[in-house]
């Protein structure tokens, strides 16, 4: 076992104890806000309401924005609505509204579908600032934060759920001495992590192939799938959320053993 990441399977998994003590009381389980959605689809918010109920949070709420609440609010009944622009994406409106929200949650997952607009753009990241406890950006909510990281970087409640692709952008934008590239074996992109982490407070996970990276503060775990995920974003980012939320002081061991539930 190399001294700087750890390997774990799902017939193995590094910190079983975890495994093994969840809240089995709803009310003591968390409560988690999800963000996410445009005009034009609100997929990934959806799915992480259904993953995150699937992976023991105990309360869920969800916030999209309000163009979609006509032809959403009866089909999905578990939503709030939030001001948005007139392209239908989050406006800075929107900020009073997510700010209590969060303020009841004990975690957020920005879900992804945000669609690209300077507006939401400007609301993640006083949303970013204002909010204190834990958040996790996933597909295009990462985008946002990969060519402008500085809000993000020295942010140490804040997960990045994101692609190879992302993660090179945010280790270039960054100036990271070394670069993250696709032809990365198992090791040289732990090693990567774990430097990466020790220079930065923000966590990490991250697939290449059929592993599964997780990087916290220079600590490092490698989860081998037992078959690969396509579509894995939103699933992982969801499980991840839950699991944190509930164990907020050992949120390595969380976010690693979040990972088993999903392999």
């Amino acid at each position: 076992m190399d001294n700087k990441w750890l390997r774990q399977t799902k017939d193995k998994p590094l910190f079983s104890d975890l495994l093994w003590s969840r809240p089995e009381n709803k009310r003591l389980a968390g409560k988690l806000l999800i963000i996410g959605g445009n005009q034009h689809g609100f997929a990934a918010p959806a799915e992480a309401y259904s993953e995150a109920t699937k992976a023991g949070a105990g309360t869920i709420r969800v916030v999209l924005p309000d163009k979609l609440q006509k032809t959403v609010s009866r089909i999905f009944p578990a939503a709030d609505f939030a001001a948005s622009t007139p392209s239908g994406s989050f406006s800075q409106a929107a900020q009073g509204e997510i700010l209590e929200q969060a303020a009841w949650a004990d975690g957020v997952l920005v879900a992804g579908d945000l669609a690209h607009n300077s507006e939401t753009a400007i609301l993640l990241e006083k949303f970013t600032d204002k909010y204190n406890g834990p958040m996790t950006f996933t597909k295009d909510a990462v985008d946002y934060f990969t060519l402008l990281p500085a809000p993000i970087l020295q942010r140490r409640n804040t997960l990045l759920v994101l692609s190879m692709a992302q993660l090179q952008k945010l280790g270039k934008q960054a100036r990271f001495s070394r670069a993250f590239t696709f032809d990365m074996d198992v090791l040289r992109l732990a090693e990567a992590l774990n430097e990466f982490g020790k220079l930065y407070p923000i966590k990490i996970i991250v697939k290449q192939l059929e592993n599964i990276f997780v990087a916290v503060e220079g600590e490092v775990s490698v989860t081998k799938l037992d078959k690969d995920l396509e579509t894995w974003r939103v699933i992982v980012a969801s499980h991840a959320a839950v699991w944190w939320l509930q164990n907020q002081s050992n949120s390595f061991k969380a976010l690693t053993t979040s990972i088993v539930a999903v392999s």
